[in-house]
């Protein structure tokens, strides 16, 4: 039988939607996915670039979180040390669906032949809707029947970015606004129409994120890539990612990671042309929740458009 645990959900959703801090997803492929939390990634692959990822959490869990993401981003100017790209993602979780647009600018510094340090701006809107019709309210005169519509808060983020062709590292903050989805005259009781007092606060905090990784060639046709994801806000407990993948013959990607005190993870991919690149995660968690759930699954594309020849004979792991 499926597990139908919407309050469960509802649960969550109401403890993100609290004093401490609400925290933002936090992807399994994450070395795939970086222009989503740092800007100065755009446009340092060299080629123009788009990526789609979906991932689907604690499967079997009604009103468990679904996100998608989509990511463009191209080299830009006459010397090409400008990056320009696009950055939709789009968040469920129980009756809230949260979109966030940006536009993503870099700016690249040589510092030597084989290195260069990126800055990048983050810009854009944050978009909320919440449809209380969607859970099983027991009292039709509850106060979650004021549902939110299309909330729009902006968006200001910042980051730096550093690479080799070996070596990468980036510190972020995708967004250093602290926003309020809604307060407590956004929901008022039906009857009296006054404010509901004990209404808490939704606040988006700052996220701070670190990444780094490193590839190491154990032979002519394999690849080890050691990574981490580190990831800060205040009033969330510390989160890290580490992972370590292989890359056998410029085409097949195996890897692992554990984030801790979460989960762990499996990934593969698959380079399937010069341009076209198949990402897949599973995450095994191990907290509680594990019981009421049949894991969480991630699917990623990655289409990369080749301006000149000789960039295709080189792909890059990261």
């Amino acid at each position: 039988m499926k597990k139908s645990y919407l309050a469960i959900a509802l649960l969550i959703l109401l403890g993100t939607y609290s004093g401490k801090a609400q925290q933002d997803p936090q992807y399994t492929q994450y070395m795939y996915n970086t222009q989503v939390v740092n800007p100065a990634y755009a446009g340092n692959r060299d080629v123009m670039s788009f990526g789609l990822l979906y991932r689907t959490q604690w499967v079997g869990l009604d009103g468990a979180p679904k996100s998608v993401t989509l990511t463009a981003d191209s080299p830009i100017g006459v010397l090409e040390n400008m990056g320009l790209g696009l950055t939709l993602v789009r968040d469920e979780l129980g009756p809230s669906v949260e979109t966030n647009i940006t536009v993503d600018y870099s700016y690249s510094i040589r510092t030597s032949s084989r290195s260069k340090l990126s800055f990048g701006l983050k810009a854009g809107v944050d978009i909320l809707d919440v449809d209380f019709s969607k859970l099983n309210i027991a009292d039709p005169g509850d106060i979650f029947e004021n549902n939110i519509d299309n909330k729009v808060a902006p968006q200001i983020g910042a980051g730096v970015y550093f690479n080799t062709e070996r070596f990468y590292a980036g510190l972020s903050v995708p967004n250093f606004l602290t926003t309020k989805h809604f307060d407590q005259s956004d929901i008022t009781n039906p009857e009296t129409g006054n404010p509901v007092a004990e209404v808490t606060t939704a606040a988006d905090r700052m996220h701070y994120f670190l990444i780094a990784g490193y590839v190491f060639d154990l032979s002519e046709n394999i690849k080890f890539k050691p990574a981490t994801l580190i990831k800060v806000v205040g009033g969330s407990p510390l989160q890290a990612d580490v992972s370590a993948n292989f890359l056998f013959n410029e085409k097949l990607t195996i890897g692992v990671a554990y984030r801790w005190s979460a989960a762990m993870s499996a990934m593969a991919g698959f380079q399937i042309t010069n341009q076209l690149f198949v990402g897949f995660g599973y995450d095994y968690e191990t907290t509680d929740i594990e019981r009421y759930n049949d894991g969480s699954y991630e699917l990623m594309l990655r289409l990369d458009v080749f301006s000149k020849p000789e960039r295709v004979l080189t792909p890059r792991f990261f």
